[in-house]
């Protein structure tokens, strides 16, 4: 029985579970533990046993690993390294990678410090965190150069004992016990080129991070219910569907995105995962649906009360392993196979489905933004009604800010004039006009009395029914009757329905207001009207 595993963007592999290369390090869990209780044997795991849990296979593969140099270098198992390693080489397996963030520069008032981390193995049992400071230009030119499953060398870092309990309440927790700085003016990072060292490190790319049994079924996060809300578990699911990549502005014009991710098991049809960094956004995009299983190690898992279910989402913590090659991943694949043939509804094409009759609390502008700061670092939605004015409705603008035109099979944008998909990890090519999905994608502003939310995205067949036309109607419109349609609804009055997310500010701790999607968009042309 074999495995379908994707090594990377642009090749596939099959591996079988029982072959060594596959299998890496056995890792047994203490007896009587399952997955679905609530102890995670993991965290013994992954500080201060891995010494003990080294095998003579580990050993031969690190013996492997030095025997490749670089730049007339021996290259440095991760497990050697200490804070007094001269000048060390390293290479690994990029597994991880956290957004590179901007943070005030104390030293120097009115600039700032980026800071960017990720995460390389070199072996089944060895991973650790690398980090680096400095100029915005270097950092963000650094976390440009490489991406997931990326073989890297890094030159001269700085080894340094990591503060497990202040580290990784933000970083992932690794078996090191140490950490790589890296600096602009000391450290090299760059691909690796050697080609059997590469096949090495490929290998690890389909081993969890975790032990393989470690983890929660989804029939066991929704039948748990708010009783794990909040926890950081680990989850083994296959994908459902992967939700289009979606942007927003912040209340002070700071972009934003957020992508959907809808998981399954043999317990429960659908469970929604939503990413909102974009490393795993860009990780999300390569997933196949039906065909890819995911260990998804310390991912954070809240109670979302309008759902009336539980949902997770992917932190700063979380490792993602696309197609573990373990056993009980394989099952899941064959049980995913299994269902994708015998079920033809495609998820994609079926819209969430909300009940708006369920939806009456009614908010000020100020009341909604108030009720926001206090949800900030809740996973879930808040749904409410607002009476207010369409204070800003640009759709007699260039078409390309009204509509947009997405590639079909990962939903990222097009390049209109080549009709190409603009996702280096997307296979389809040029794409055929039946592979391009064209939407309405704007934004609006409205206001009442109490102030402004900025940024309201209308799209899809919303705004379709809020305009009255579809996409190729609208473009066939003149410019009169564009200004025309924008005043009918620019200073109206209006019931809207929305979804509203709040999402917290990275650098200070403030609340950033984003507005997704109008569920409902009413005009009403008196006061009498809002009573109804």
């Amino acid at each position: 029985m074999f495995f379908r595993l994707f090594v990377n963007s642009h090749q596939q592999r099959n591996y079988g579970v029982g072959q060594p290369e596959a299998q890496g390090l056995p890792v047994t869990s203490p007896p009587g533990r399952r997955h679905g209780q609530s102890k995670l044997w993991s965290r013994t795991f992954n500080v201060g046993t891995a010494e003990r849990n080294q095998t003579p296979q580990t050993h031969r593969f690190q013996n492997k690993m030095m025997a490749f140099g670089s730049s007339g270098q021996n290259l440095v198992p991760i497990s050697d390294l200490h804070p007094n390693s001269a000048r060390p080489c390293v290479a690994g397996i990029v597994i991880g990678k956290i957004d590179a963030k901007g943070f005030p520069d104390r030293k120097n008032i009115g600039t700032e410090r980026y800071t960017f981390t990720f995460t390389i193995r070199d072996c089944p049992v060895y991973f650790i965190n690398v980090v680096s400071w400095g100029r915005e230009e270097y950092v963000r030119g650094l976390s440009n150069s490489f991406q997931i499953g990326d073989c890297v060398v890094i030159e001269n870092p700085l080894v340094q004992a990591k503060d497990v309990e202040k580290e990784e309440r933000f970083s992932p927790s690794t078996s090191s016990s140490y950490k790589l700085l890296v600096s602009e003016n000391f450290s090299t990072v760059r691909l690796c080129h050697d080609l059997e060292l590469e096949s090495r490190l490929l290998s690890l790319l389909h081993l969890p991070v975790k032990d393989p049994q470690d983890y929660y079924s989804l029939g066991d996060i929704v039948h748990n219910g708010q009783s794990l809300n909040g926890n950081i578990i680990n989850i083994l699911a296959s994908v459902r569907s992967v939700g289009e990549q979606k942007y927003f502005t912040t209340a002070d014009r700071r972009k934003g995105q957020r992508c959907e991710v809808k998981l399954f098991d043999e317990t429960v049809p659908s469970f929604l995962m939503s990413c909102w960094d974009n490393e795993s956004i860009q990780l999300a995009q390569t997933w196949i649906p039906r065909e890819t299983v995911l260990f998804i190690a310390d991912v954070r898992v809240n109670y979302d009360s309008f759902r009336n279910t539980m949902a997770a989402t992917v932190i700063s913590k979380t490792i993602i392993t696309t197609n573990p090659d373990t056993k009980e991943a394989n099952l899941l694949f064959n049980f995913a196979k299994e269902y994708a043939e015998n079920d033809e509804v495609d998820p994609e094409q079926s819209n969430e489905s909300i009940n708006l009759q369920s939806i009456v609390d009614v908010f000020t502008v100020q009341q909604l933004k108030n009720k926001l700061m206090d949800s900030v670092g809740k996973a879930e939605p808040i749904y409410g009604i607002i009476y207010a004015y369409i204070s800003m409705f640009n759709i007699d603008s260039d078409n390309s800010k009204i509509i947009k035109s997405k590639c079909g099979r990962c939903r990222f944008l097009i390049d209109v004039g080549s009709n190409v998909c603009t996702n280096p990890s997307c296979s389809s090519g040029t794409l055929s006009p039946s592979s391009i999905i064209t939407n309405f994608d704007f934004w609006v502003d409205v206001s009442d009395h109490t102030g402004t939310l900025q940024s309201c995205n209308l799209s899809g067949s919303i705004a379709e029914k809020t305009l009255g036309y579809t996409t190729h109607e609208f473009c066939s419109l003149t410019e009169e009757q564009r200004t025309s349609l924008k005043w009918k609804f620019l200073l109206e009055r209006c019931k809207i329905y929305l979804k509203v997310f709040a999402v917290p500010f990275s650098r200070t701790g403030e609340s950033l207001l984003t507005q997704d999607a109008p569920l409902q968009f009413t005009t009403h042309r008196s006061l009498q009207d809002f009573s109804s």
